[in-house]
């Protein structure tokens, strides 16, 4: 299949595996949650009754004081006392074979082709570090809400964008399902089109 160029009148050529491949919901759902699961720091803990100090002895005897039995101050009832179900530290990325990874990498930028979403040009960038410079840039495309992917670092272009709250950029190799799915247009360069074929396809 061939992707038009923004701007001029020509077109490349790329392969229809990764730009053309039918759109499958379930699994580009399944792994944008996997993706965002697996950012989750989940290293929140609370304190357990064997966790917290002291305890040992049993405030009052069983019977005869008219209070309720208590074998430790650290009982969960107790102000001081452990957490009855405490939360502990935990993993939460899923598993995600690479089949299924590049599945739904292609599907995503088959969907944004099909949208017409995704914005290909020979070169992107800005000639100083200048948020309206980026600005104008965007403007002219007709997207104000952007993913820029750029084949390597690019200090001018990320200086640019970095005051821009809805605009992103990134590099081809740290391109992910779940930037893709968040940004109205995306912005790739021919050199990273070109990338994104070979390893999805």
């Amino acid at each position: 299949m061939k992707l038009s160029l923004q701007g001029k009148k020509s077109s490349i050529e790329v392969a229809d595996a990764a730009f053309g491949a039918a759109f499958n919901e379930p699994l580009v759902h399944q792994v944008v949650t996997a993706y965002l699961a697996g950012a989750r720091a989940g290293t929140k803990a609370q304190k357990r009754r064997s966790d917290v100090r002291g305890g040992g002895a049993k405030p009052w005897r069983q019977k005869g004081t008219g209070r309720a039995r208590a074998g430790t101050s650290r009982s969960p009832i107790w102000v001081g006392g452990g957490r009855a179900f405490a939360a502990r530290p935990r993993d939460f990325s899923q598993k995600v074979n690479r089949k299924m990874y590049r599945g739904a990498m292609c599907a995503m930028l088959s969907e944004l082709v099909r949208q017409k979403r995704l914005l290909v040009m020979d070169e992107f960038g800005v000639s100083a570090p200048k948020t309206k410079e980026l600005r104008v840039k965007l403007q002219e495309l007709g997207t104000a809400n952007a993913l820029i992917v750029v084949e390597g670092f690019d200090e001018k272009l990320w200086l640019a964008a970095r005051n821009l709250p809805h605009v992103e950029v990134l590099e081809a190799r740290s391109i992910n399902p779940a930037s893709l799915a968040k940004y109205d247009h995306v912005v790739m360069t021919v050199a990273v089109v070109k990338m994104l074929e070979e390893r999805l396809g």
